[in-house]
């Protein structure tokens, strides 16, 4: 018979559930830290998942990466601290059964308020000195160009004029009809690798945006408007480009191919343009209506749309 205010038996099965319960969520508390851990080994994680093929893809990739990496870790960092703080909170203060009535009501913290207020400006303050270098690298087009081209977004195409060469190359819109080969009719932007190239970009009729994901950066093409930046590719290889700006019915088939390759490869691109008659700089003023619909036969001396040799046509702002 059990004395008066003494506590019942447990069995040895009883304490060894419980321990047991406890055992598995420490462990499952420290398997979560540790997974994260060793996720950030991988080559996915060193550049932030952001799915490109390599880290130093372009003089600008790393910086990029690097930031996109940095201001992750911050915000994961803070999300930890105000999570412990929650949790830690709950547990500490929670509600006790010889807890009676309200708790005390307290209308203010100095010192807390105080923190809520300087400690976000100081997170601010950090990203904004570490945001500036990269973007002001980035936007930078102080250096001498190896070559410029004029990239002329359309709907739903993209036009290449290679100024130094005086060519050009016209692109039709991309068929996606579930069928293989379609990047086959795309047009292909070649780029010599290790190269700094000059882009302006204008666009004939809407604002597009010229994006290569590969690159980790896009800039807005607008009518009437140039808008420069600067690149120098260091991997040679095939990749992906696309508009980024939704532009129309057909924007998601306003794709292309971009090339990175040797000087020997690309200027023997540059030849067989002019070799097919492709001289000259086409009009970034030319309206949608005399551009080659998609899977239109491409572009030449005797179609619609007339290379012109005028800066204010070229640029957009002509009339």
């Amino acid at each position: 018979m059990t004395g008066v205010g003494r506590l019942p038996l447990r069995s040895h099965d009883e304490g060894r559930e419980k321990g047991g319960g406890r055992r598995r969520t420490v462990v499952v508390a420290l398997a979560l830290p540790a997974a994260l851990l060793l996720s950030g080994c991988s080559k996915d994680a060193q550049v932030g998942f952001l799915g490109t093929p390599d880290k130093n893809m372009t003089n600008q990739t790393a910086g990029i990466i690097d930031l996109w990496n940095g201001s992750w870790i911050a915000a994961l960092t803070v999300g930890a601290l105000v999570w412990g703080l929650m949790i830690w909170c709950m547990i500490v203060y929670r509600r006790r059964k010889d807890d009676h009535g309200l708790p005390a009501q307290i209308r203010y913290n100095i010192p807390l308020e105080i923190l809520y207020i300087v400690v976000p400006i100081m997170m601010v303050g950090a990203l904004f000195i570490k945001t500036v270098p990269v973007q002001a690298a980035i936007v930078d087009n102080s250096g001498k160009a190896d070559l410029t081209i004029n990239v002329v977004a359309k709907q739903w195409a993209w036009d290449f004029n290679y100024r130094d060469a005086n060519v050009y190359e016209v692109g039709v819109q991309g068929q996606l009809d579930g069928k293989p080969g379609v990047e086959a009719q795309l047009p292909t932007l070649y780029l010599p690798v290790n190269k700094r190239v000059q882009f302006i970009l204008t666009s004939r009729d809407v604002i597009h945006s010229f994006w290569i994901p590969a690159t980790l950066f896009k800039l807005d093409a607008i009518p009437g408007v140039e808008n420069k930046y600067q690149m120098v590719p260091k991997v040679t290889g095939t990749f992906k480009g696309k508009c980024s700006e939704l532009c129309g019915e057909y924007h998601s088939e306003m794709l292309f191919n971009v090339a990175v390759v040797t000087q020997e490869q690309f200027d023997q691109h540059l030849a067989d343009l002019k070799a097919k008659g492709q001289v000259g700089q086409l009009d970034s003023n030319l309206g949608r209506s005399k551009t080659p619909p998609g899977g239109a036969v491409p572009f030449n001396n005797g179609g619609d749309a007339v290379p012109s040799d005028s800066a204010a046509a070229t640029q957009g702002t002509g009339s």
